[in-house]
Order: C-alpha cells, then structure tokens, then sequence
C-alpha cells in the first residue's frame, strides 16, 4: 500500500466515525460523514450530517475549511447530492470551494441523485473515486439502502425466548422473561430506531404503550399495530401517550370496513393505513410511504411468522433467558426452518442473566 493510498484509507476511516455521530438523528436521510484534506495531507475540516433539514456533511466540512479548501481532497461516505431538498445542493458546494478531488464510499441509492452527483462533479473538472470502505458505509446505513432499494423499512425482528426456544407460557399468555438487564438494553435500542411494531395479538394480551424508557431520544417514536381486522380497542395503553410518537394502524380493505371502529380510533388519535392487500410486504410498503427506515418488530408470534415466511426479516435479535417454559409454550417461529448459529456477523453478549444473540438473516451489504 502506498502512503496516498494509507492516507484515504485513514481519512475515509475518520469520515466514517464522523457520521456514525448523526445515529438516531438523520432519519429518513442518511448517516454522512466529510473529512476535508489539503494538498499536503492536513485535515483541514470535517463534520457530519447531524438532523433531518439540517445542513449535509460536506457543507460542513468545507464550512470548518474555508478557503483551505481549495485544492484540497473531499473525503465522504455517501455520495454527494445534486438535488434541492430541504438543503441545497452539496455538488455545487463542493465545486465552488475549489475541492480537486473527491473520494467517496459508495453511490447514492436515492433516484434522486444515484450516480448524478459524481457525474455533475467530473464535468465540472473534480476528479472523483468510488468505492473505498463501501461495504462499511453501506452496513452503517442499511435502513436508508433498504428503504430506497425495496421501498420498505428495514426489518429488525425481537424476541426474547426460554432456553427451550419458546415466547410465551401458553397461547394468548402473557410471559415475561427477560430481565432488568436486558430490558435496559431493549429500551436502549428503541431509542435509536425508526419505529416499533406489533401484531393486534399483542395489543390484545400485552396491551403496552410501546414507548421508550431510560433512554434519550431525539425524536418521536413511531408505533405501529399491523391490525388486518381492526380488532385494536380505542381503550389500547398506546393511544393514551400520544406525546411519545404517532400511532400508525396498518389494516386492510376489509378492516377498514368497519367505519364504526375506525371513527373510534381515529378519534383517540390512531392513523388508519390502508394496505394494497393481506401482505406483510403491502403493510411494510405504507411505512416506506411515510418514510419510516427501520422497525424493530418485537412481535408477537404471527406478526414474525408473517414477516419471516415472505423472507422480509433483515435482522434477529434475540434475549435468551435461563426460563424453560415446556411442552405447551409457544414456540418462535415454529415449523420454520430458523437457527440463531446460521446468522451473519452474529454477536453474543450476557445481560445479567439472559444472553444476547443477534445477526443479519442474510450477508449485509
């Protein structure tokens, strides 16, 4: 490896630590960060993309760089934009500040940009390379690639399960297994997604308010009952803390028949979203229509069977406690061909008791 080459990989390193800053904040944008390079190998800016309407990363390096931006190697994980959203163009940006080179991680999948930024650049006379710690930048920003690649959120499925496999003492039983620990660690993750979601099954037994505990978060929370026949009482915990975030019920033409029920809810603040039809896939599609980039499914056992047999569940994590629940339990996905040691990058952590198993279904990027 040559020194120019140890140099970018450093500095695309630097980038990527820059735009991990902006999680839980970004969304529905994505995660981006800028290193701003002189001639001579001085880091002479940098920043990342900190909230949703705000500037992008690149306007604020080469804000921090000023007029030592000229001349100057424009490192950043994403690729830069050329459209007009809430903020202007980064690409104009970029060629105004006299930046001679861009090295960027991976293309943009917005169609609003993919591959148009790097064009306008190169005829503007930048010089601009692609590919460096792509797969990297793509891992930090799957949501954002899922939802502009298939047009729905990114699946993350949550359970917590005995040791013999099993989520709950019996069917309709509400069981709870894991332990403060890692009911810390679970409130921690909601914090940082999108949404939450679960199944009317869930509503009916548990009836949680699905919000956030011990843990800061920036933005609402979005919660989500996949309800096909509308059975979500207007009593339901979740309705009542309207101050945690939008309750969003995704039903289908059939649920949305019962006028009566619908008006009822709709009245204690739920938003009623029709799907195109009985698919899990259909329900998805109108959080993507929303802009909904991650949801963290926690269930119960029909939602994660639904959205598992349509090969929509991107991510697993699991809480194993010590509890051995027996014949008669409700099993995680049963009947399915499911193990916890086939998933990718899998992590294995103890939270007091309990122990977490978590992993891509399928190879990131």
């Amino acid at each position: 490896m040559t020194p120019a080459q140890a140099l970018d990989e450093r500095m695309m390193e630097r980038a990527l630590f820059h735009a991990a800053r902006g999680c839980g904040r970004t969304s529905p944008n994505p995660l981006v960060g800028a290193v701003v390079v002189s001639a001579d190998g001085v880091v002479v800016g940098q920043g990342f993309h900190e909230r949703a309407g705000e500037p992008h990363a690149e306007v604020h390096a080469l804000e921090a760089a000023g007029a030592r931006a000229r001349g100057a190697t424009l490192y950043c994980t994403l690729e830069p934009c050329c459209h007009q959203g809430r903020t202007g163009p980064c690409v104009s940006r970029i060629v105004d500040a006299g930046v001679v080179r861009v090295v960027a991680a991976v293309e943009d999948p917005n169609p609003a940009v993919r591959g148009r930024g790097f064009a306008i650049l190169r005829s503007r006379g930048v010089a601009v390379e692609v590919g460096l710690s792509a797969e990297t930048a793509v891992a930090l920003n799957l949501p954002f690639f899922t939802l502009m690649r298939e047009r729905r959120p990114f699946v993350i499925l949550k359970a917590a399960t005995s040791l013999d496999g099993h989520i709950a003492a019996a069917p309709g039983r509400r069981t709870m297994l894991t332990s403060a620990a890692a009911n810390r660690h679970a409130h921690r993750i909601r914090a940082g997604i999108d949404a939450i979601g679960v199944g009317s099954g869930t509503i009916l037994c548990d009836d949680p308010d699905l919000t956030p505990r011990g843990a800061f978060r920036e933005r609402p929370l979005v919660r989500v009952v996949f309800d096909r026949r509308l059975r979500t009482p207007p009593e339901a915990r979740v309705l009542s803390t309207p101050g945690a975030g939008p309750v969003i019920i995704v039903t289908t033409s059939a649920g949305a028949a019962d006028t009566e029920t619908r008006r009822r809810l709709e009245a204690r603040g739920a938003q009623i979203e029709v799907a195109a039809n009985d698919t899990f896939r259909a329900a998805l599609e109108r959080l993507a229509a929303r802009q909904v980039g991650s949801l963290l499914l926690e269930g119960g056992g029909a939602v994660h069977a639904a959205a598992w047999d349509e090969g929509l569940v991107d991510y697993v994590r699991l809480y194993i406690t010590p509890h051995v629940l027996g014949d008669g339990a409700v099993p995680l996905l049963p009947d399915r061909a499911f193990s916890p040691a086939e998933l990718h990058e899998r992590r294995i952590a103890t939270l007091g008791p309990d122990v977490l198993m978590e992993g891509y279904v399928h190879r990131s990027g």
